[in-house]
């Protein structure tokens, strides 16, 4: 074995120190239009410019701009008249909330809802439970009554989901050949990002949100334009309400939300209401089996600790899960992005 003088630990132990502070950056360029007001100007701007335009101070506003650019999320030019901001290629794409891939709304639920529980993430790890009490002053029995608290928090939660859909649904529904599968039902389909993803992809197909009654509401208000006829909706909690029949159905990070017992109850009821022949697609983000990676899904999981009763699993561990409710011919599918699909049949 090496001695720790041939490991950079001194390097990575500071990195992952200042790691929330990188993230905080970001967030708060978001949160302040930064990307937003260099899109629209379409030139280069000073900081005296950004900030006289943001109404923040100069000197905040440089260091703000600065530290951007050291992310790689802007770019500088230093001309006579001083340094001039500019947005890079990454930034256009995801940070502006015009940009159809806009990350924004993700980033904000983050910045102010998530980054509240993480702060007790300690907690978390002794008591081995959500933080929504400490966090919010809530009770933590009900994630999801938590989660939903007000309409606003719902709001933010519904459009961080569809933004990260923007950029990973197509991923997922293409993993496998959903083609045969024409009556298509989204458990918790939310916002309805995944569900236009999919007609969009499978033009023959129909698929229904079944959602919480003032989910679904939402989503026909603000998400979901009326004159996408192959969007349908059902109002519903489907642990304590029926679930209809159909050919195939999405639980798009639902069953990571859920302890064991809850999924397997789920998973029971979907495969009671399946069609024969037809089958249930998960998309998760999966663990190795040894669960030694990847980073982001163990990320993920610590998140499932402090915000929800579930956790991430491995491949496996999903396979049993499914294999105890019924369904069979199991496939794995691997995106090698963030989001993985698991295909089961009755």
């Amino acid at each position: 074995m090496g001695s720790t003088e041939d490991l950079d630990y001194p390097q990575t132990i500071l990195q992952y120190n200042s790691g929330f502070l990188v993230s905080k950056i970001m967030f708060t360029a978001c949160e302040l239009g930064v990307f937003d007001l260099l899109l629209e100007s379409g030139e280069p701007l000073s900081s005296d410019a950004i900030a006289a335009r943001l109404g923040t101070s100069t000197t905040g506003m440089e260091r703000l701009l600065d530290a951007c650019v050291g992310l790689k999320l802007l770019a500088v030019e230093l001309t006579q008249e001083g340094a001039l901001y500019r947005n890079t290629d990454i930034s256009n794409i995801y940070l502006t909330k015009s940009s159809p891939k806009s990350q924004y709304h993700i980033m904000m639920y983050y910045s102010n809802t998530v980054y509240l529980c993480w702060h007790y993430l300690a907690d978390a790890v002794r008591e081995g439970r959500n933080q929504y009490e400490r966090a919010f002053g809530i009770s933590s029995k009900d994630p999801f009554g938590a989660m939903y608290r007000s309409e606003e928090e719902m709001l933010k939660f519904m459009a961080g989901q569809n933004s990260v859909w923007s950029i990973c649904g197509r991923d997922v529904l293409a993993a496998f050949d959903l083609s045969p599968f024409r009556q298509i039902y989204d458990l918790g389909g939310g916002g309805g990002a995944l569900a236009r993803e999919c007609v969009s992809l499978y033009p023959n197909s129909t698929v229904t949100i079944y959602d919480l009654p003032k989910v679904v509401q939402v989503a026909k208000e603000q998400f979901v334009p009326p004159e996408e006829r192959r969007i349908a909706f059902h109002e519903g909690d489907f642990f304590n309400n029926s679930i209809p029949e159909a050919e195939l159905y999405l639980l798009s990070k639902i069953l990571h939300d859920w302890n064991d017992e809850k999924c397997g109850q789920l998973l029971a009821k979907v495969y009671k209401a399946c069609k024969p022949g037809g089958g249930v697609l998960l998309v998760e983000s999966l663990l190795n089996e040894d669960k030694s990676g990847p980073l982001e899904t163990q990320l993920y999981s610590m998140n499932m600790l402090v915000q929800t009763e579930g956790k991430e699993r491995t491949a496996a561990e999903y396979s049993k899960l499914l294999e105890a409710a019924g369904f069979r011919e199991i496939e794995v599918k691997r995106t090698g992005k963030i989001y993985d699909a698991i295909l089961g049949r009755k």
